[in-house]
């Protein structure tokens, strides 16, 4: 007979199994926490009250936010540097709402476990319906709509490796992995580690954007800060380059794209001369990426899926801001957001003005750090059918 008579949870060499695993211990605070509502009016805050509960303070104060940080800083990031397509798509639409009802359902436990706190010292048997059924009905559409969509999504497109990776971070967050750890990789040795690595024309594959995802989950396995961020240089008309820190919000084939506003002074450059090259620098790793290329707009299509997948603040805020242009005071940018708002409600349009832009890679660079400056460096570059070819330069 192979099937355990006990039950045990996952390990996590299998970290949306444990993700399940939390999921279920939810399920069962909540019914602790409507046996309560049923049970205080029949026998006030007695001893069974007090404890129940303690036990749902226990477990919503001290373990749900570990469950939603697995989520906002390694699944979501993991998923969202991998997914492609109709996957993609899905994610963009999902991947905010489920971070702002995690937001929602913090404010609403906040309301609740001040009611509880009162419970369970047995100062008060007073429970509000109305706060729990929300807490309840919220937290159980939302399990499942993960169940639903971002597990299988995670089970079909996350490598081994990256299930790796979200397991140690997940370990690395209950104290399972000494905090120093990151992947396997002691944070405070990856200089040193790193200083002695190298890069052959052999260590890379044959497609820069493939190369692209192999280093970018590099990063992430090693805990890099903002991973996503890039700097993006442009030059206008006048032939005086600028460059910002923007989020890359994916990467395919097609190019590497990022949302602004097209009015801004990059929108105004990029106008003018659309050519532009994007930097990621990831010095845990002592490594960069320099990618230049031709910048497109995405297609209307693309721009409103991304648009309206953000929360409703950040798309009342960039229809508000007239982004690089003066403003007299913050206070006036506040009465821009507030007529906006006002006029909005929570159904903002997006503005002709903001969308997407797509850097179309034309030339890319892998930069490794070596001791002594003596760094390794090989360079794609587009040829005219199409294809890659592959170089060393010097450093």
């Amino acid at each position: 007979m192979s099937t355990s008579l006990i039950d045990t949870a996952p390990g996590y060499d299998q970290p949306i199994a444990v993700l399940k695993h939390c999921h279920d211990k939810i399920r069962k605070q909540l019914q602790t926490l409507q046996n309560l509502l049923s049970h205080l009016p029949q026998h006030g805050a007695d001893a069974a009250a007090q404890q129940a509960a303690q036990a749902v303070q226990k477990y919503f104060n001290k373990a749900a936010h570990l469950h939603h940080a697995d989520e906002e800083l390694d699944l979501f990031p993991l998923l969202t540097a991998t997914a492609q397509g109709e996957d993609a798509a899905l994610l963009a639409k999902l991947g905010p709402e489920i971070l702002a009802q995690h937001q929602q359902m913090d404010q609403d436990w906040t309301i609740l476990n001040a009611q509880l706190d009162k419970i369970a010292n047995g100062s008060s048997a007073a429970l509000d319906a109305s706060d729990v059924d929300r807490f309840v009905q919220a937290y159980s559409a939302h399990m499942a709509k993960e169940e639903a969509y971002i597990a299988p999504m995670a089970k079909r497109i996350l490598s081994p490796a990256q299930m790796t990776i979200l397991g140690e971070a997940m370990q690395q967050r209950r104290g399972i992995l000494p905090a120093a750890i990151a992947g396997g990789i002691a944070l405070a040795d990856l200089r040193m580690d790193y200083g002695r690595a190298s890069l052959s024309e052999a260590d890379t594959l044959a497609d820069p954007v493939a190369q692209f995802a192999k280093w970018f989950n590099e990063a992430m396995k090693a805990q890099v800060n903002e991973p996503n961020a890039m700097s993006v240089a442009t030059v206008g008309s006048d032939g005086r380059p600028s460059s910002r820190i923007v989020l890359i919000k994916q990467y395919d084939e097609r190019g590497f794209t990022w949302y602004t506003n097209y009015q801004s002074q990059k929108g105004q450059q990029l106008a003018e001369n659309p050519h532009a090259a994007i930097l990621f620098f990831w010095p845990e790793l002592e490594r960069q990426v320099r990618i230049e290329g031709r910048v497109q707009k995405t297609a209307a299509e693309e721009s409103d899926k991304y648009f309206y997948s953000r929360p409703v603040k950040s798309q009342l805020a960039a229809i508000a801001s007239q982004q690089s242009r003066p403003v007299a005071s913050r206070e006036q940018m506040e009465q821009n957001y507030a007529a906006v708002e006002a006029a909005s409600g929570e159904q903002p349009h997006r503005p002709e003005h903001w969308g997407g832009y797509r850097l179309v890679p034309e030339r890319v660079e892998f930069w490794q750090g070596r001791a002594s400056r003596f760094h390794d460096r090989i360079v794609y570059s587009l040829q005219a059918d199409g294809s890659w070819s592959k170089e060393r330069i010097q450093p």
